[in-house]
Parts: C-alpha cells; structure tokens; sequence
C-alpha cells in the first residue's frame, strides 16, 4: 500500500511530470534542475523509484504516467481511509465533519454522491 505514498520532495518531482507529460527525460532533468536544485543523478533516482512503484513508466527516454494525477490522488485517499478509519466511510466523514458544520451545498453534494453510488 505504500506505495501510492510521496514524499514532499517526490510530489514535487510527480508534478513536474504531470504537468509536462509527455515528457522527454532530457527535459525533466532540465526542469528538475532549475525547480528542485537537482542533479542528473537524482532526477534518475527518483525516476528509477516511482517507475518501480508503478506510478510513471520511461519509454526510450519519454516519461509518462501510467497513473493519472486524479487516479493517484483517489488511491492516496482509499488508502488513508483504510489506514486511518478501517476503511469505514462513515467513521471518515464522522471525523472530518467534527470540527465544523457542513454547508447547505456540501450536503447536497453528498445526497447527490450517495444517491449515483447507491447499489
């Protein structure tokens, strides 16, 4: 399950990728040098760990995802969810709607979710 986890400096490198895909890994480390002070050597590193971990893919040197920025976020919540909350929805939204009201919109939003999902 971990892997669908980033580091600070990793969401930093995912972004960089997501923004500019397709992108060449000539051009990455061009990027990753005058955003994150990076040299050749790490941008590859850091390349080699998140192409290992299933989330970008390098092709004869043209890097791409093969987890969308959405998808990984959705997997980063299912897994904070079961983590943190036994995976119970409910127990989720009870947590979070404990420090605050939720607004008239939110509610309506949620009914709407609840009623398309509904089995």
């Amino acid at each position: 399950m971990a892997q669908y986890k980033l580091g600070a400096v990793e969401a930093s490198f995912a972004g960089i990728i997501w923004d500019n895909e397709p992108i060449s890994s000539t051009r990455l480390v061009k990027l990753c040098e005058e955003r994150l002070n990076w040299k050749k050597s790490t941008t590859y590193t850091i390349l080699r760990r998140l192409c290992g971990r299933g989330i970008f893919q390098n092709n004869d040197g043209t890097v791409t995802s093969l987890v969308s920025r959405e998808e990984f976020a959705t997997l980063q919540s299912r897994e904070f969810v079961d983590e943190a909350f036994g995976g119970s929805l409910p127990r989720f939204l009870t947590a979070f709607t404990r420090r605050g009201e939720l607004s008239e919109e939110d509610v309506a939003q949620l009914r709407r979710l609840i009623d398309e999902h509904r089995r």
